[in-house]
């Protein structure tokens, strides 16, 4: 694999089991139509340079070679075992490898954790036995794997009955038979799987681990995965920072979108926080390409492939079809792309060219004309591409199979004439087109819609890479987060604090890590609330103060804008039978008595511990409201500011921030280093907090502050995973 760093254990039997130069088959069949005689058959019949081991006593040969009764009577040490055992031997299989010396097997064989209680125990029992003999495993329960570009075949797929010409896509699945399927879609466009990867059970090593070493690959230009479920959620954020500094990108296609799998929560922010939205989060914040499906997967790694990064998303449109420009249009703008209008000078030139029937405002319809004078086509997508306002283009045509040469020449010389990028969608091409625009380095989608997504996917991951490389450090200081983390004093018995932090110790806490905070006191009776509003000297909210009742609107326990005694009397009466009424058994600590604030847009800034991916904080719209509006934005801390405005860009009422119905602009960078200094405190108290919720959070003129606050620490009723 071309190599050049200095490798560590663990990379190097990862570069053992993906790029052997020896491979043992445990169980080895003379029948190399079987599952465990398919591997011998791949590596023979598609030119494995290397020494190959068929091991099983019922054989003296196999095919040829020489077969070894056991692990104990090689000759040598392998650098890959393929295993393929029934279950219960698989253990006895690892601990012989292990003494071995070998240091990476795969594991075909059956029977673990996809089987229930007997099955994971038996899998727990298998990774002891790895781990004390130190065998990395790639499965159990996988198809194994395929390096097309050293024609490893460690594996029984069907794929690799057919032609697997390697190429620069590095294709990592979690599921073997719909990975399988993908592959052969991948082959029947022309896209080259330099890596096929089945890693089954994921018992050892998982999706990342596989994929990093792949993309260290000097040959792989893309990386592609097919995901059910994040197992490592450290593991794949680390690996996206890696393809981001290596310049390669990470398509991923994750099924469960739809699925919550959240618990019912004392904050919004808990309650709002949906598997499928997290990952989402972490794959803009991280750079990774995501794909609704397999087919939308393979339209980006085409794009992926063949086309140079756009400089913007400003996108020009040529096509034969008015229809099919318009739909692409439409397209373009529900996934962020621009379709502008062309400069007066470019619709001029195009007027020249484009027959008068035709159309030359963007999209440009060139007609079928074109084919009885192909340079109408031809200088009509240069002088589109040369207008100062395109970003990149997409040439729209269909069938012409009586002309598939003609096509093919000018395509070709387009892409050398033009230094902006295109791809080509040209609908139901003959074979001989695709092969062709290949061939000259050209992308060739197969509809409207999916060339559109393909540019749109284009445009955002060379976005992200120019901001990415365009990030410098905060600067603004992230305040007392240091100590933060410290601050909780143990409590006899469990956790500082478990369960709900008072809220005058949870304001102290933020407040230090630079979180603007209003200000608050606590009040045990009616003369206490009092007290209070005269120091305050304005109008007051009195709020029930509870660690049983978080959603204080929800108990009737809060009341706003009070300006007289006599207010503040009733109100601390009404709240105290409110939530009395609303939970008969809640402790009531008394009333928080604090400031009225103002501010234009009410939002919420919170905290959710992931089971997958630690700590992610929230932004959202609506305050109280924010679980009907669900206008929600995460990302994982800690970020600092630049991070923290694209969260803010994100969100789908994002243009009150500038100012509607006669109200001001507000400061949205004052919003982001809230933001920022949320997630470092996140970061800091990692080890204790379970949730945060800063609602509302209020912006206008005078600047931003949290009003009202909940925060959760771990104990005796919490734990990490949630």
């Amino acid at each position: 694999m071309n190599r050049v760093l200095a490798l560590t254990p663990n990379d190097q039997a990862l570069d053992a089991m993906l790029a052997p130069r020896s491979i043992a088959i445990l169980g080895a069949s003379a029948q190399l139509s079987k599952i465990n005689g398919r591997p011998l058959k791949f590596l023979l019949e598609k030119g494995y340079a290397g020494t190959i081991y068929p091991v099983n006593p019922k054989y003296p040969q196999i095919a040829g070679l020489t077969c070894y009764p056991n692990v104990e009577a090689l000759p040598t040490i392998p650098d890959l075992a393929v295993v393929v055992v029934p279950a219960n031997d698989v253990c006895p299989v690892i601990e012989a490898l292990g003494r071995k010396g070998v240091r990476a097997a795969v594991v075909f064989s059956s029977g673990f954790g996809e089987m229930g209680a007997a099955g994971k125990e038996r899998e727990a029992a298998l990774l002891a036995m790895a781990r004390a003999n130190g065998v990395r495993i790639c499965g159990p329960n996988c198809l194994g794997l395929i390096n097309a570009f050293d024609k490893v075949y460690a594996t029984f797929s069907q794929y690799a009955d057919g032609d697997t010409a390697p190429g620069p896509v590095g294709f990592v699945t979690q599921s073997g038979a719909f990975g399988t399927a993908i592959a052969a879609l991948a082959r029947r466009r022309g896209l080259g799987l330099g890596y096929f990867v089945n890693t089954g059970n994921e018992m050892d090593v998982g999706f990342a681990d596989i994929m990093s070493r792949v993309v260290d690959d000097p040959r792989i230009k893309v990386a592609a995965g097919y995901l059910e479920g994040i197992k490592d959620g450290p593991g794949l954020v680390e690996l996206a920072d890696h393809c981001r500094r290596i310049d390669k990108p990470l398509v991923l296609t994750k099924v469960g979108r739809l699925g919550a799998g959240v618990r019912a929560a004392a904050s919004h922010t808990g309650s709002l926080a949906v598997e499928d939205d997290l990952f989402d989060a972490v794959a803009r914040q991280y750079g990774i390409v995501r794909a609704r499906n397999e087919e939308q997967m393979l339209d980006i790694l085409e794009a992926f492939v063949y086309t140079a990064p756009p400089a913007g998303g400003r996108l020009g449109i040529v096509t034969q079809s008015g229809g099919a420009g318009v739909m692409m249009a439409d397209r373009a703008e529900e996934v962020g792309l621009t379709v502008p209008r062309l400069s007066a000078q470019t619709e001029a030139e195009l007027c020249k060219i484009v027959p008068g029937f035709g159309a030359s405002a963007n999209p440009v319809d060139v007609t079928g004309q074109f084919v009885a004078e192909p340079a109408i086509l031809r200088n009509s997508v240069l002088t589109l591409l040369a207008d100062p306002g395109i970003d990149i283009g997409i040439v729209w045509l269909q069938l012409m199979a009586a002309h598939v040469d003609l096509l093919v020449t000018l395509f070709t010389d387009l892409k050398k004439s033009s230094t902006k990028p295109f791809i080509v969608c040209w609908v139901a091409a003959p074979q001989e087109a695709v092969e062709g625009l290949h061939r000259a380095g050209i992308a060739v989608l197969r509809g409207a819609e999916p060339a559109v997504d393909a540019a749109a996917a284009l445009v955002r991951h060379a976005a992200a890479r120019r901001a990415w490389l365009a990030a410098k450090p905060d600067a603004v200081p992230i305040a007392d987060t240091g100590s933060v983390a410290k601050r909780p004093a143990p409590r006899a018995g469990g956790p500082p604090w478990a369960g709900v932090v008072p809220t005058l110790q949870a304001v102290q806490w933020l407040a230090a890590a630079g979180v603007p905070m209003a200000d608050v006191e606590l009040a045990e009776s009616e003369d206490g609330a009092v007290s209070a509003w005269q120091r305050f000297g304005g109008p007051v909210a009195l709020k029930i103060e509870s660690p049983a009742i978080t959603h204080k609107t929800e108990a009737g326990g809060v009341r706003l804008n009070l300006k007289d005694e006599a207010a503040v009397r009733q109100a601390y009466r009404e709240i105290i039978q409110s939530a009395r009424k609303y939970d008969p058994q809640a402790t009531l600590t008394g009333v928080m008595v604090q400031p009225m604030a103002t501010g234009d847009i009410e939002l919420v800034v919170g905290v959710k511990r992931d089971p997958t991916f630690g700590m992610m904080v929230m932004l959202g719209m609506g305050g109280i409201l924010v679980e009907v509006l669900r206008d929600v934005v995460w990302r994982q801390a800690p970020f600092g500011v630049d991070e923290a405005r694209r969260m803010l860009d994100e969100l789908r009422m994002r243009a009150v921030f500038d100012g509607v119905r006669g109200r001001p602009p507000v400061d949205k960078h004052i919003l982001a280093v809230l933001l920022s200094r949320v997630a470092y405190f996140a970061d800091a108290m990692k080890e204790h907090l379970l949730e945060l919720d800063l609602n509302p959070v209020l912006i206008g003129e005078k600047g931003v502050v949290a009003v009202d606050c909940v925060m959760v620490l771990m104990g005796q009723r919490h734990s990490a995973v949630v």
